[in-house]
């Protein structure tokens, strides 16, 4: 029940990560003029950092005790998206209404990195519980 209930947890949070990053942004980026997605997204990040931080802690607490090595994954996806919310997000918003477009792709670039490593750890947790 524990190694389900973990897979399950992961399984949403890969998937939630995945579509969020692939889907639901691009979307917005296609569908709405520029103006009206910056502050859509600028609003939408601290809310999905704060699920991706729950649901990543859920579900490194559970797994845990399924398998040590997976747990281990999912917190680091939860603890580095609390410096992704509580510092880079801050940093790249000031960037970003200073107008400073260097150190804002920087710092963009950075926040797309770390959520790419991460919904990469989630895939292999997902593998890791699934096995």
């Amino acid at each position: 029940m524990i190694a389900a209930t973990a897979l399950i947890l992961t399984a949403l949070l890969f998937g939630g990560m995945t579509f969020f990053s692939l889907g639901f942004a691009p979307v917005l980026f296609k569908q709405l003029p520029m103006d009206q997605v910056r502050p859509l997204l600028r609003g939408t990040f601290p809310y999905y950092y704060l699920a991706v931080i729950g649901l990543g802690g859920a579900a490194a607490a559970v797994a845990a005790f399924a398998d040590p090595l997976a747990g281990g994954l999912l917190a680091a996806i939860a603890l580095s998206t609390v410096y992704a919310r509580q510092v880079l997000m801050h940093q790249i918003n000031a960037a970003t209404d200073r107008r400073d477009t260097g150190t804002f792709g920087r710092l963009h670039g950075l926040s797309v990195v770390i959520q790419l490593v991460q919904i990469g750890l989630a895939g292999w947790a997902v593998v890791i519980l699934a096995a």
